[in-house]
């Protein structure tokens, strides 16, 4: 059930609404500021369409476009003006927002930002992306981890960019630390249409979460972006899905945080997320709860090598323009606290 798309709104629903947002091209100072009118209008848009609308989502790049030019002019920062105008657009429509952004770095190349802001306009979830989508994207490793927050109606809220989605330790990880809805954000073109899917997937049904996923839509004149807003329950299947890519049409569905509770309290069969740590429960007493995993034990000890490694050929970005990184990844100290 998705309550007619949102439509009818159930006492525990939280409705979503995902903004298959026509891609932009972004290369001046002016073309930022015009994109920035055009998300807060379509935030306005979003609230005029729905009126039980609680969270809009907007996908990975609307705000900069598919250029992934890293120029310091058009990068942001959150006290800038174009989180400023996120903000107030919220506040004065009275709903949640998910935001992307390219976010300013002194100390090497930008971050690949997602901001949620609540409906009073506060800043409530900061995200750097983990897993930027190489060799394509030049953007710096996040070093904040994942954070949950208490989202519309109190269900707790994570959010994850694009590439993010496809590692399965990251949406474990969303629903390790409490996610009831994961949010997916992307900017991804139509090659990856069917991995898009299955992941989105995936996702939710092997962390008994519903994740809300809404990819850029249309042309910018090299990139075809293809929409693929999906909202998929905690037992993985699909509640809405924009299959037609139109470009800024709102993908909407009404989700129950309060049945994803529910079935992690009360699901024997497939809750996976609990028994991951409770191997075989039904021989012994509470179940296994080692670490049986090399790749785990390797990446924690900093070890973490594949058998066919030395024959990976794709290791850098210098295939696609980018100069070969001259300096090593080291985690800030808010990273090494989240862990």
């Amino acid at each position: 059930m998705s309550g007619l798309g949102g439509l009818n709104k159930s006492p525990n629903g939280v409705v979503i609404g995902l903004v298959q947002l026509q891609l932009p091209n972004v290369v001046t100072k002016e073309d930022l500021a015009a994109q920035t009118e055009k998300i807060v209008a379509m935030v306005s848009k979003a609230r005029r369409n729905m009126g039980t609308m609680d969270l809009v989502v907007f996908p990975e790049y609307a705000l900069h476009g598919l250029s992934m030019d890293t120029n310091p002019e058009i990068m942001c920062t959150l006290d800038g003006p174009e989180v400023a105008a996120f903000k107030q657009a919220c506040a004065e429509n009275h709903i949640w927002g998910c935001f992307s952004i390219m976010e300013l770095n002194h100390g090497g190349m930008p971050y690949n930002s997602g901001i949620v802001i609540d409906d009073t306009g506060e800043l409530r979830l900061y995200y750097r992306k983990l897993h930027p989508w190489v060799p394509v994207e030049p953007w710096e490793p996040g070093d904040i981890g994942i954070p949950v927050i208490d989202g519309p109606k109190g269900c707790k809220l994570a959010l994850i960019i694009c590439h993010d989605g496809m590692f399965p330790e990251m949406a474990r990880e969303c629903a390790y630390k409490g996610a009831e809805v994961m949010i997916r954000t992307a900017g991804y073109t139509a090659p990856i249409r069917d991995s898009w899917r299955f992941t989105n997937q995936s996702n939710a049904f092997c962390n008994l979460m519903v994740t809300a996923n809404v990819c850029m839509s249309g042309s910018d004149g090299t990139f075809d972006s293809m929409g693929e807003g999906m909202i998929v329950n905690f037992d993985g299947t699909i509640m809405a899905h924009g299959t037609s890519g139109r470009p800024d049409e709102i993908i909407t569905a009404e989700v129950r945080p309060d049945l994803v509770r529910e079935a992690r309290a009360n699901w024997g069969v497939e809750n996976n997320i609990y028994q991951l740590g409770h191997r075989g429960f039904v021989a012994v007493d509470g179940g296994a709860g080692d670490c049986p995993y090399t790749f785990m034990r390797d990446l924690v000890a900093g070890q973490y090598q594949l058998p066919w490694e030395d024959e990976i050929k794709v290791t850098d970005g210098t295939g696609e323009g980018f100069d070969k990184p001259t300096r090593r990844y080291q985690p800030s100290e808010t990273m090494e606290a989240a862990e």
